[in-house]
């Protein structure tokens, strides 16, 4: 992993509200976290782009007894 310094200009308040809301250490840390979540996120979107969708004729019942047969 290569580790670079970058100088950015960003909301203070909003990173601030970063920091309290994901728990995060330092502003770094809040901001690495915001970022690792963008990245799963738009992968997340790409792979259900790419899975489509599928009719399932499951009720909550059918579900419920597959989830226990294993």
């Amino acid at each position: 992993m290569v580790m670079r310094k970058t100088t950015v200009c960003i909301d203070e308040d909003l990173l601030e509200s970063a920091v309290k809301i994901s728990g995060a250490k330092s502003k770094k840390e809040a901001i690495e976290k915001s970022l690792r979540l963008l990245v799963k996120s738009k992968k997340r979107g790409v792979f259900s782009e790419e899975l489509g969708t599928y009719d399932l004729d499951l009720t909550p019942k059918k579900l419920e007894h597959l989830r226990n047969a294993g």
